[in-house]
C-alpha cells in the first residue's frame, strides 16, 4: 500500500516561508530600516544622537513638525515632570525639563501613532492602534518601576519601553506584502515571535542606540535571563512589560511573576506589586495621558 502523498503547503506557510527568507536576507545584509518611519522622528534621532548637541539646535528641529512641538509641550507640562502647576508654553524650557531621552520616547510613540495614516500600510490600523497602546503602556510602567525598584535612569527605561515592540512593528509594516500570510493570524504570530527580538537589535544598532537599550529591546522576554550585580534596564523593562499586562489583575501578579529571574533581582513579592501598583498610579496615568494615549 503505497504512502499517503504529503499535504501540499498552504498558501500561508508558503507565504511564512518567502517572509522569512527575505527578514534573514534582510538582516544578513545590513538592510535593516523603518522606511515608512515619520521623517521627524529620524531627525529628532539624528540630531540627538550627539548628547552635547545644544538645546536650540534640537528645539529647531521639533519646531517643523507642530504637532509634535505639541505632544512635548503637553508632556512637560504633566502632573509628572511639573510639579508647581505653572504651565509653559516656551519649548526650550519642555525639552530642558524632559531631557534628551523623554524627547527621543516623544518622538518615536508621535511616529508609531502616525504610522497609521500611512498610505502604503492601508490595513495595519488595528494591529498598528494596539502596538502603539501596549509601548506606551510599557514605557510608562518601566518608568514607574525603574525609578522606585531600580538605580537605572527613568528617562532611560521610558525609551527602552517605548521601542520594545520595535522588532514587531518591523515585521507588521513588511508582512503588507503577503496578504495570505496577514490573513493567518497564528503563522504571522509566529514569525513574530522568532523573528523581532533580533530585528530589533539589528535595527537599534543601525539606529545608534546604546548598547543597554540595544540589550534590554532585544533580550527582556528572557524571563530567565541571568547576569550578576544589581537589577539592569534589561530587568526593568522584563518587570515593566509584564506589569502592563497584568496590573489589571492584580490577585494573579505573583503566581504569574514568581519565578522571572528579574523579579527575583528586584526582590519583588505580591505585596511589593500592590505597593508599585498603588503608589505609583497616579504618576502612571499622568505619562499614560501624556504619551498621547
Amino acid at each position: 500500500m503505497k504512502p499517503a502523498p504529503a499535504a501540499a503547503p498552504s498558501a500561508s506557510h508558503q507565504e511564512a516561508f518567502a517572509f522569512v527568507q527575505e527578514l534573514a536576507a534582510e538582516l544578513n545584509s545590513g538592510r535593516v530600516d523603518l522606511p515608512s518611519f515619520p521623517d521627524i522622528a529620524l531627525r529628532v534621532r539624528q540630531v540627538l544622537a550627539d548628547d552635547y548637541v545644544p538645546t536650540e539646535q534640537v528645539v529647531r528641529v521639533i519646531n517643523s513638525e507642530p504637532a509634535l512641538a505639541a505632544q512635548l509641550l503637553r508632556i512637560s507640562n504633566s502632573r509628572t515632570l511639573n510639579g508647581t502647576g505653572k504651565v509653559h508654553t516656551d519649548l526650550r524650557t519642555a525639552v530642558a525639563r524632559m531631557g534628551f531621552n523623554m524627547v527621543r520616547s516623544a518622538a518615536i510613540g508621535f511616529a508609531m501613532a502616525q504610522l497609521k495614516k500611512v498610505e502604503g500600510l492601508k490595513g495595519l490600523e488595528k494591529p498598528l492602534e494596539q502596538l502603539w497602546q501596549r509601548s506606551a503602556a510599557v514605557a510608562a510602567m518601566s518608568f514607574v518601576v525603574a525609578r522606585r525598584h531600580s538605580r537605572v535612569n527613568a528617562d532611560t527605561a521610558l525609551l527602552a519601553g517605548m521601542l520594545h515592540g520595535i522588532g514587531k512593528l518591523y515585521i507588521l509594516t513588511r508582512s503588507v506584502k503577503h496578504q495570505a500570510l496577514f490573513r493567518d493570524p497564528a503563522s504571522l504570530n509566529e514569525v513574530i515571535r522568532d523573528w523581532s527580538a533580533p530585528i530589533a537589535k539589528a535595527l537599534l544598532e543601525n539606529w545608534a542606540m546604546p548598547a543597554e537599550i540595544v540589550t534590554a529591546v532585544s533580550e527582556f522576554e528572557d524571563h530567565s535571563r541571568e547576569h550578576s550585580g544589581p537589577p539592569d534596564l534589561t530587568d526593568v523593562l522584563t518587570v515593566g512589560s509584564m506589569l502592563a499586562v497584568f496590573k489589571q489583575w492584580p490577585d494573579s501578579i505573583e503566581l504569574n511573576l514568581q519565578d522571572v529571574s528579574a523579579c527575583k533581582r528586584m526582590q519583588m513579592d505580591q505585596a511589593a506589586y500592590e505597593s508599585l501598583i498603588s503608589e505609583s498610579d497616579s504618576e502612571y496615568e499622568a505619562l499614560h495621558q501624556a504619551l498621547g494615549m
